[in-house]
């Protein structure tokens, strides 16, 4: 999806404080001119283009968001909004952990394919300014306000985006607590969806399941090298592809250890992505990748770009016959320091 390509069709704003004990329904629709168009077109292409978003189809039977939009239709707009803040409300009612709200329903269009996408635009505390009038004149307060937007450079922590044609759904959450345990409630319990895993989730997965298999085979004084290696051949994999299999950075990382590739399978296995893709679509999912960070027992971070660490010009890890590890770094041309 393209940010130029959304048009935004129509919109509908519901205040969803459960500081108040009920929502507060708008019974019209939100008039917009261009400017908050582009706010709501930006806050869309993030969900849509973040590698947190996940792919999710609805339990039909069980989903009432569902059984909402299977026969949405145009004139409804406003009542299926409505219905949908209604039932949202009632969770997070239920729910003190769950963020008071706005939520904006918006109607947009992307090329010849029509969308929802329900916003939930929790609430930010800031502080601004406010004048009283007194007898002896204005007075000036500083007081803060607890209902502010998210700005357009914020990401929304629960949104959906929901394809009208085939009811396919993107979604974007944050866990809280529910009954007392850490749940994605916004696609569990309100959309009622089953959902895959995010990219950068995946990612996640497939670098700890690394990590661990490496951390359990070598000591500590090897552990570093490995995963220095491994790091660097999912670096390469991403800037020169684009993307990766798990089988393929498995036959990479552990050309050498067919035992270390076969236990890294079996906790793929767990998740089902043995043969999956791992696809990222934000830059900065993937900037960690961009660097080499140590730490050493005594406290010291040495930070070292790809560019540097695969130069054995710039860098150089020496073992020593003790068995520390020297880290010297050549050819310096300027330093700087930060105060």
């Amino acid at each position: 999806m393209y940010k130029d390509d959304i048009r935004i069709r129509r919109v509908i704003v519901h205040i969803m404080d459960s500081t108040v004990g009920m929502p507060v329904l708008s019974d019209t629709e939100t008039e917009f001119g261009s400017e908050f168009a582009d706010f709501l077109r930006e806050h869309i292409y993030k969900i849509v283009s973040g590698d947190d978003c996940k792919n999710c189809q609805f339990y039909k039977e069980e989903s009432e968001v569902y059984k909402m939009l299977v026969q949405y239709d145009e004139e409804y707009f406003v009542d299926v909004s409505k219905d949908m803040a209604n039932f949202l409300y009632q969770i997070m009612n239920s729910n003190i952990d769950i963020p008071a709200a706005d939520l904006m329903v918006v109607r947009f269009d992307e090329r010849e394919n029509r969308y929802l996408a329900l916003l939930k635009m929790n609430y930010k505390e800031f502080y601004t300014h406010k004048t009283q009038a007194k007898d002896e004149g204005n007075e000036n307060r500083i007081i803060k306000y607890k209902s502010i937007l998210p700005t357009e450079s914020q990401r929304l922590q629960e949104a959906a985006i929901i394809n009208l044609s085939d009811l396919s759904v993107y979604a974007i959450e944050k866990k809280y607590d529910v009954n007392g345990e850490k749940t994605n409630y916004f696609t569990y319990l309100f959309l009622k969806c089953s959902s895959r895993l995010s990219p950068k989730s995946k990612l996640s997965i497939v670098t700890k399941a690394v990590e661990n298999v490496q951390n359990g085979y070598y000591d500590e004084t090897k552990q570093y090298e490995a995963n220095m290696k491994a790091k660097n051949i999912i670096h390469q994999e991403l800037e020169e592809n684009g993307s990766f299999t798990v089988e393929t950075i498995a036959d990479k990382i552990f050309e050498e250890k067919p035992q270390l590739k076969q236990e890294f399978q079996e906790k793929m296995e767990k998740y089902d992505m043995v043969h999956e893709e791992i696809k990222p679509q934000s830059e900065k999912t993937v900037k960690k990748y961009e660097t080499q960070v140590l730490k050493t027992d005594s406290g010291i971070e040495i930070k070292i770009p790809m560019k540097e660490y695969n130069d054995p010009a710039s860098v150089e890890f020496i073992t020593e016959a003790d068995g520390s590890v020297s880290v010297l770094i050549k050819k310096i041309g300027c330093l700087t320091a930060r105060i």
